[in-house]
């Protein structure tokens, strides 16, 4: 009996680590983990980075770089670090599949929907 489950990536400062295994288990800690960092690092990961607009006349567009202030570069940021945090809580396989995306929320869902299925297959 293998009494090490789950103990890889027990830290407070290392995310826990997928190994293509009991992902619900997994998909909680890491959900806690993304928490403590950073509460927003999980909206990241549920609603995707709010990408930088601009509104003219009523008309919203996206916002040139050189128009972003503070708050655009942290919102930026936040999409950065939590794509980090998941490309170190997944081995080679899940980084491969994951390593193209743009968006944290992109991985996040792929994941999602290869471990657990579309909202109609666990229907």
């Amino acid at each position: 009996m293998n009494l090490n489950i789950g103990l890889e990536g027990s830290s407070i400062t290392r995310p826990p680590f997928f190994d293509e295994n009991n992902y619900s288990f997994w998909k909680t800690r890491m959900t806690i983990f993304l928490q403590s960092l950073d509460y927003q690092l999980l909206h990241i990961f549920v609603n995707g980075p709010r990408m930088p607009t601009r509104t003219i006349e009523g008309v919203v567009s996206p916002k040139p770089k050189n128009e972003y202030n503070d708050n655009d570069f942290r919102m930026l940021q936040l999409n950065s670090k939590a794509k980090h945090v998941l490309f170190c809580a997944v081995g080679p396989n899940e980084f491969n599949r994951i390593s193209s995306y743009d968006s944290a929320k992109e991985m996040w869902d792929l994941l999602e929907v290869t471990y657990e299925g579309t909202n109609q297959v666990k229907e």
